[in-house]
């Protein structure tokens, strides 16, 4: 490529799971020739420094919403003027960025303020259709599809027919809307059993160290004797330390978790959508544990508990030695379940040659 275009590619810090899910997009737009710039905050963006050393990395106003209660909406709800604040703040710093880096495409993943009048702007997000009590339905979906609007495409990593896996998270589409398929980072090969049990932690505090203790505090207590791997979900930190029961690790690499859960029984994790798109990629039985009061969880783990999937309980409810042993009576996804994706397509798509942006 001669004139390659600049993208700029932005996902939210709210846990791991949007920068993760962004990894095969960069990957691909690398291998198609485009120079890919990334923009993040917190453990979103060491992560990607952490995967991409060699990319322009730039830093971006904290949404700093934090779970002070069990109740997601109405948490949501407390903090939506800092919220509104942190998307006008991350607006006016994209605008800068782009700006100076004389950016073509702009990529966001669930961040609002992600869009430039001249660039071609694209949002990643799998939840057009919020799930919020009734009473907040209305306003909610109005003003999702509203920010949703300003956009110029939405992706979706999901696939279009059925079966698919966000459900109607994700279906029926927006207008301006293109099914990607899965995304992920993993890939699956066969592999030997290194561990019992894995678990994977992600999302955001302080649920996130509140689950991390009690997962700890229920292993210690337990009879049983087994393999147990804890990643922390923290690329912030450099901890790795075994103990008799179990083994923890601050943080894996993609390539690292990728062996990870190829090379475990069971897995323990966040119903998440990127963590339900990586078991999706590798298969085998998990334990999902939805963040208290995050809806979109409650509905994905409750969405496959109900097809035979996986086996899902809540945070509150946990007794370790009880649900290890009913969430290995599920099978997890089928290899394959979900199909191919459009993303190389929509990829090659956003390449084209365009002319000059005018937008008001």
């Amino acid at each position: 490529m001669d004139n390659p275009k600049r993208i700029l590619l932005a996902p939210l810090n709210w846990g791991l799971g949007h920068a993760t899910r962004c990894i095969p997009i960069i990957r691909a737009l690398h291998a198609a020739g485009a120079q890919v710039l990334l923009a993040s905050d917190g453990a979103a963006l060491r992560l990607l420094e952490k995967e991409f050393p060699q990319l322009p990395l730039f830093e971006l106003p904290s949404y700093g919403i934090r779970y002070r209660g069990e109740n997601m909406v109405w948490n949501m709800a407390r903090q939506l003027p800092r919220l509104l604040r942190a998307v006008y703040r991350e607006h006016r710093a994209l605008a800068r960025l782009v700006e100076e880096w004389k950016s073509d495409v702009v990529i966001s993943d669930n961040r609002y303020g992600c869009w430039h009048p001249r660039t071609h702007n694209i949002i990643l997000t799998h939840q057009l259709h919020l799930k919020v009590p009734s009473l907040l339905r209305w306003g909610s979906q109005y003003f999702n599809h509203y920010q949703l609007g300003r956009f110029d495409e939405c992706w979706v990593p999901d696939v279009a027919g059925n079966p698919n896996l966000a459900g109607t998270l994700a279906h029926p589409p927006l207008p301006h809307c293109h099914y990607l398929g899965l995304l992920s980072r993993m890939q699956y090969r066969e592999s030997p059993q290194r561990y019992d049990v894995a678990i994977v932690l992600s999302g955001p505090e302080p649920q996130r160290s509140l689950l991390e203790q009690q997962i700890i505090t229920q292993i210690e207590a337990s009879p049983h004797r087994e393999r147990i791997l804890l990643v922390q979900g923290r690329p912030d930190r450099e901890v790795h330390r075994r103990t008799e029961r179990y083994e923890l690790v601050s943080y894996l690499t993609s390539r690292e978790l990728n062996e990870v859960l190829l090379s475990t029984g069971l897995v323990v994790c966040r119903s998440g959508y990127s963590s339900l798109m990586d078991l999706a990629q590798v298969g085998g039985p998990a334990l999902l544990i939805p963040t208290p009061g995050q809806t979109e969880q409650e509905y994905l783990a409750q969405h496959l508990l109900d097809q035979g999937v996986f086996y899902t309980v809540t945070q509150g409810e946990l007794v370790w030695d009880r649900d290890v042993v009913r969430a290995r009576e599920y099978p997890g996804f089928a290899l394959g379940a979900f199909g191919g994706g459009g993303l190389r397509a929509r990829i090659a798509a956003v390449l084209e040659p365009r002319g000059p942006r005018q937008r008001g």
